[in-house]
């Protein structure tokens, strides 16, 4: 049986990215990472415990592996390279050790946080 695939268009860090031959079930963390090539964003716990997969969606946090890719079409995402590209680029391309990966990993979640938007209430 073979597995059907799609096709959307994704706005990524202000920039508009088509996505090609993907099924329909693969995770937005997957889809940043795997197709786009923006490897800022990790998966740790694959659970959205960790905040390793934190994006903003439409300014706001959201956890990108727990939901999927084509989900997100018409909304603005912001990955860690969208909050300083040039400089998160460098550090990510140079990170090669265990211990900066898990680092990274478990700070990631306060990197995002405070550049979100806040929350307004709704009563």
């Amino acid at each position: 049986m073979e597995s059907q695939t799609v096709f959307y268009e994704l706005k990524v860090n202000g920039k508009t990215y088509r996505v090609d031959d993907v099924e329909p079930r693969m995770l937005l963390a997957d889809v940043l990472r795997d197709v786009l090539g923006l490897t800022g964003t990790h998966l740790g716990c694959e659970h959205g415990v960790c905040g390793a997969c934190t994006v903003l969606l439409d300014g706001l946090p959201a956890r990108s592996c727990l939901m999927f890719g084509i989900q997100v079409q018409g909304h603005e995402i912001t990955t860690v390279e969208g909050l300083a590209p040039d400089t998160a680029r460098r550090f990510l391309g140079r990170t090669r050790s265990a211990m900066r990966i898990l680092y990274i990993r478990h700070t990631h979640n306060h990197v995002m946080v405070p550049e979100a938007k806040p929350r307004t209430n709704s009563r």
